[in-house]
């Protein structure tokens, strides 16, 4: 091969490659307009979290713990593959129950926020929480679904249905029945509708909390907050409240 077309070749490979880069850039470009457009972000971290005051939100008739006439509402908006709800579960929520929910002071709701797009197995799993409340287990289940991610490390964890089922019957649910339940999609709507809720009310990541009430209105906690953050906003709204 003389050095005349060694210079052609070379000048080929270099044109190849500058398309494929230009097409993978493309690529990447479309897949970002595409998530934008699904306003779907990744989870929600703590850093610079801004506390966002008086959003409405309704706790539709979703699985609750405390007193239904508490003055003060928490509502989470929740994704059960997300690594951030599972450290909110982990490291606030039990402590929280403690002082707020089991004296009384405050109502804890549980909402359906399946980022579906980055967490395949959050709605099949929002489902099965749909279908555990049915036999009145849905706190099992929650807890059951969160815990045993945990065991797995503090990522983003893979599961699918069969690891639900399992689950359910582990924790003494009908199997056959949460089986069927699942299976048949029967929740599909009611997670949409959560989701939509969440929409409307400004939710773009998981988790997001909204600590207040109808009356007063709402503040957000956008992320998986430290403890003392998060109490302080619930400390404020319950004097708020009166």
């Amino acid at each position: 091969m003389n050095k005349k077309n060694e210079i052609v070749i070379q000048k080929n490979t270099l044109v190849l490659i500058s398309i494929i880069v230009l097409l993978s850039l493309t690529v990447v470009g479309l897949a970002g307009l595409y998530l934008g457009k699904q306003t779907i972000t990744p989870d929600t971290v703590t850093t610079g979290t801004t506390i966002q005051q008086r959003a409405s939100v309704s706790a539709d008739d979703d699985p609750s713990l405390g007193d239904v006439n508490a003055p003060v509402t928490v509502i989470e908006f929740s994704d059960f593959q997300c690594p951030f709800c599972r450290a909110s579960y982990r490291d606030v929520l039990p402590q929280f129950k403690n002082d707020y929910v089991a004296s009384g002071k405050v109502k804890f709701v549980y909402r359906d926020f399946p980022l579906a797009q980055i967490h395949p197995a959050a709605l099949p799993a929002a489902e099965a929480g749909e279908c555990a409340d049915e036999q009145g287990k849905f706190w099992d289940m929650h807890n059951k679904i969160f815990g045993e991610q945990d065991k797995k490390g503090q990522s983003t964890v893979a599961f699918n249905t069969t690891d639900l089922k399992n689950w359910a019957a582990e924790i003494g649910l009908d199997a056959q029945k949460f089986s069927s339940c699942l299976d048949s999609g029967k929740y599909k709507s009611e997670v949409a509708k959560d989701l939509s809720d969440g929409e409307n009310a400004g939710v773009q990541g998981t988790p997001t909390f909204f600590v207040g009430n109808p009356k007063d209105g709402y503040s957000v906690i956008p992320g998986a907050v430290p403890y003392d953050v998060f109490k302080q906003v619930v400390d404020q709204e319950l004097a708020r409240a009166g």
